[in-house]
């Protein structure tokens, strides 16, 4: 009689096991060699700080990457006048600012994108309206 934990071909079925009581999980090598570290890691820390104050390059490169985080670019704030009308219409003329390098071409790019999130969404307001305006009739 074949097991239920194999499908008609002999193959073990998804979520099933070939060995249910095996090994059981963190007591493989680097849970070992994590366990074994986490009782040294105060002292590799004072030394690799002792190391830093004493000026060797290597460790106060360590130390700050790993207690700064990196910075990260900020765009600054972006002041665009666009002209009242549709979307087509400010479309262009963030593509004529980005030609005459008042913006530039990743920044245009971004305001495109975010013109046409918000045509999108117009799109869905203008939809849910109609539903709601039938829904009444």
């Amino acid at each position: 009689m074949p097991e239920k934990s194999r499908d008609l071909q002999g193959r073990w079925m998804s979520g099933s096991s070939g060995n249910p009581g095996g090994r059981p999980s963190g007591s493989g090598h680097v849970a070992r060699l994590r366990a074994e570290l986490a009782q040294e890691l105060p002292g590799i820390i004072q030394s690799l700080v002792r190391q830093a104050k004493a000026g060797d390059i290597g460790a106060i490169r360590v130390v700050l990457d790993r207690v700064i985080p990196p910075l990260k670019a900020v765009d600054a704030p972006l002041s665009l006048e666009l002209p009242e009308g549709g979307f087509t219409t400010q479309g262009r003329a963030i593509v004529a600012s980005a030609a005459s390098g008042e913006v530039s071409a990743q920044e245009a790019a971004q305001l495109i994108g975010a013109i046409s999130n918000l045509a999108r969404v117009e799109v869905l307001d203008e939809r849910v309206k109609r539903v709601e305006r039938l829904e009444q009739a």
